[in-house]
Order: structure tokens, then C-alpha cells, then sequence
């Protein structure tokens, strides 16, 4: 599948520990997506063609087919403090998730306001 958006496969529970370290220096979105879900599969279409990567530099994404890795879904919401739902796209910064939204409430303009919204720590 060509995808428009540079996402990283979210695999391994050890990579949310890479994603609380990392979201202390640059935003993180973390993508989780039914793959048979027609509402999730239109969300990820939606999103993939209003993302404009220009504007949400450096974020970085990660993708999480939840069917095949259900178990990293459910570490995510408790590591995160999140609710689980699907389609779902979580923004992490300074290790927690400051941005959360499901279903048809996944939108890049939201995305992008939440990236803007709030500064990362200065260490």
C-alpha cells in the first residue's frame, strides 16, 4: 500500500517507551486503525489526503494495525490514559497524550491545531 504520510509500524510494545522519549523533543501521533473497519479505512483515506507534511514538521507518525497488534492497542491506552476506539489517532508530547479523537473526529486541521497548541518541555 503507497502511503502519502512516512508512518512508522507500530510492532512492539517496547517501541511505546521510543515514543514517550521521543514526544519529549518533537510532537508523536500514534494512528490506530481497524483494517476491517469501512469507518476507520475512509478516516485513514481522509486523513492521508489532507496530511501535508510540510506543515506538521517534525512530527513523527506511527501507524498500529490493532487487529494483528491488539495487545500494543491495549498497552497504548493505558500508558497514554486513553479511552481504546478505533479508528483512533492520539498526539503524544512530553510523554502523554494531549490530543485524542475517534472515529469521524479525526481531521488534519485538528491534528495540526493540537500540534500548535501546546509548546514541548524545554529540558
Amino acid at each position: 500500500m503507497t502511503r502519502k504520510i512516512n508512518w512508522i509500524e507500530l510492532t512492539n510494545e517496547n517501541q511505546l517507551k521510543t515514543i514517550q522519549e521521543e514526544s519529549q523533543t518533537q510532537p508523536v501521533v500514534i494512528f490506530k486503525h481497524s483494517t476491517s473497519c469501512s469507518i476507520s479505512r475512509a478516516t485513514l483515506d481522509r486523513l492521508e489526503r489532507n496530511w501535508k507534511q510540510e506543515d506538521l514538521l517534525p512530527v513523527k507518525s506511527y501507524f498500529l494495525d490493532l487487529l494483528t497488534y491488539r495487545k500494543i492497542s491495549n498497552e497504548i491506552a493505558s500508558a497514554f490514559n486513553v479511552e481504546h476506539e478505533s479508528p483512533q489517532i492520539l498526539l503524544i508530547k512530553n510523554g502523554k497524550s494531549v490530543y485524542d479523537k475517534s472515529h469521524f473526529e479525526i481531521d488534519f486541521a485538528g491534528i495540526k491545531n493540537a500540534i500548535n497548541a501546546q509548546p514541548l518541555a524545554k529540558n
